[in-house]
């Protein structure tokens, strides 16, 4: 599965989350290169990732690598790339990058250009390698440099290929964004409980093993969601009471307009990236 060195431009969450999944899938640990500018993140790295060789500077590990990984704050991804650019036009690297609504033209272009970029978007699943992510390759990427990004996003779960750029930003809504919808749901569903009169912790735990079953029972039984739902809502039950409720409401076509929002911040993220680039 080894592709040669892959340096990771950003010590954080996830990029822990991914050198983790890499080295626990038995990549060579001196080939897992992370670029970290903070010693006490540094510390930390070191001791969760045995074997990987963690730096201060970007430089030096990108001009190593087979793969570059960029995983920074997209409001700072420009800042960081463009210093790179004359060595990545030397060493030609694949290029990936989980730097949310950051187009792949505008990173080619801060890094010197005509490179094989991969945009991914993972999601928080990924630090306990539960996660799912999205991926969308430009059309310079080989397909061996695609096989070799999603060997490498893989390691942290499943990886959903995309054939437009666009869709990256509706699974930035709909999966990168989703575990937050999932924890408010969770939350409320506690809420009540305790409001009619359930010990927290109990409440807790019917939620989240509640949570868990519904989760394991969608991805089973190949049944459509209206059948799952059918099959807990029979007529005249609470079940029912709950729905017939919820169904005078709006309750659907606000969800829906809370996730094209989300879609939206990510488009509008890619354009002031965008502005600020041509600066």
């Amino acid at each position: 599965m080894d592709y040669g060195k892959v340096a990771f431009v950003g010590g954080g969450n996830m990029a822990r989350a991914l050198a983790g999944g890499m080295l626990a899938a038995g990549y060579e640990p001196s080939h897992v290169l992370i670029c970290e500018p903070l010693a006490e993140h540094r510390k930390t790295l070191v001791e969760e990732l045995p074997g990987a060789v963690v730096r201060a500077d970007n430089a030096t590990s990108v001009a190593e690598a087979e793969c570059v990984l960029l995983a920074v704050k997209p409001q700072i991804l420009g800042d960081v790339c463009k210093p790179l650019a004359h060595i990545v036009q030397t060493t030609r690297p694949l290029i990936i990058s989980v730097a949310a609504g950051i187009r792949s033209s505008d990173i080619d272009a801060w890094l010197g250009g005509n490179l094989a970029v991969v945009r991914v978007m993972p999601n928080q699943g990924a630090l306990l390698r539960l996660g799912i992510s999205g991926m969308f390759a430009n059309d310079k990427t080989t397909e061996l440099q695609l096989r070799a990004a999603t060997n490498i996003i893989a390691t942290t779960g499943p990886v959903i290929p995309v054939s437009s750029e666009e869709d990256i930003d509706t699974v930035t809504a709909v999966s990168g964004t989703g575990p937050a919808y999932f924890y408010l749901l969770v939350d409320m569903l506690v809420r009540v409980a305790v409001d009619l009169g359930l010990d927290y912790d109990a409440a807790l735990a019917l939620v989240l093993e509640t949570a868990r079953g519904a989760g394991e029972m969608a991805e089973q039984s190949g049944e459509t969601m209206d059948s799952l739902i059918a099959r807990v809502r029979s007529p005249g039950g609470t079940t029912a009471a709950a729905f017939d409720y919820l169904e005078t409401t709006d309750f659907r076509d606000i969800f829906s307009a809370a996730v094209v929002a989300a879609r939206d911040r990510a488009v509008e993220l890619a354009d002031q990236a965008h502005a600020a680039g041509q600066d």
